[in-house]
């Protein structure tokens, strides 16, 4: 089955690295327009979203982060190390993930990692955010992490949603700072509730669509 896209005129570009398949996302309007950049991971996950900023003349605008799990925060030095002055939007609820890395999870793979971005910048619902000339609301989708955030366009069909939602699974819950029961109030609030043909980023594997994993996904049932 061929992988779902958002409409109009916004471009979500998913870098995929190796290691954990962390996905990271480049949110664009088109070559030349303003962008966000999405959960920068692992190598060779920031260089690849470098190349491709530059290669498309994009004006990237906000670093967003939808959690702060190691997988998902690795990469935003060599991100800031391009830009200096871009602003990292991450909910209130996981900054101290940043700096902790017990929190974050680096610490229980015995590769301890924190980042401490100049310039934060809150994420919280129900925002919204602009991003060229488009609208994004800002969800909460804690459950997997403290406070995880999710973000959506309606005029392109599109969720962001790190690792609240995967195709045919959901975030695990075993972390410290889970709480499944939350999660799953908060998939059916804030996710199960947009339209079906909304298209699912998630923090790994393909993408999918709400309805799909409202009609398919057994942690939903």
């Amino acid at each position: 089955m061929a992988a779902p896209r958002a409409s109009s005129s916004v471009r979500v570009h998913c870098f995929t690295e190796p290691n954990f398949g962390e996905n990271a996302y480049v949110v664009d309007g088109g070559t030349g327009s303003e962008c966000w950049i999405i959960d920068p991971g692992l190598p060779p996950s920031a260089r690849q979203i470098l190349e491709y900023v530059g290669r498309e003349r994009l004006r990237p605008t906000a670093l967003i982060l939808t959690h702060a799990h190691a997988d998902h925060i690795v990469g935003v030095p060599e991100i800031l190390a391009a830009y200096a002055e871009l602003p990292v939007r991450i909910a209130a609820g996981e900054r101290r993930l940043l700096t902790d890395p017990d929190a974050n999870l680096s610490g229980s793979c015995g590769l301890p990692f924190t980042v401490r971005p100049e310039t934060l910048l809150d994420l919280e619902p129900p925002g919204p955010l602009r991003l060229n000339d488009t609208q994004w609301a800002v969800l909460d989708v804690s459950g997997h992490s403290p406070d995880g955030r999710a973000l959506y366009c309606a005029a392109a069909g599109a969720a962001i949603v790190g690792d609240a939602l995967f195709e045919g699974s959901i975030g695990r819950t075993d972390f410290p700072g889970s709480d499944h029961e939350r999660l799953i109030r908060n998939i059916r609030a804030h996710l199960l509730t947009l339209p079906e043909e909304t298209v699912v980023y998630s923090g790994h594997g393909p993408a999918t669509t709400i309805g799909r994993e409202k009609r398919g996904n057994p942690w939903l049932a």
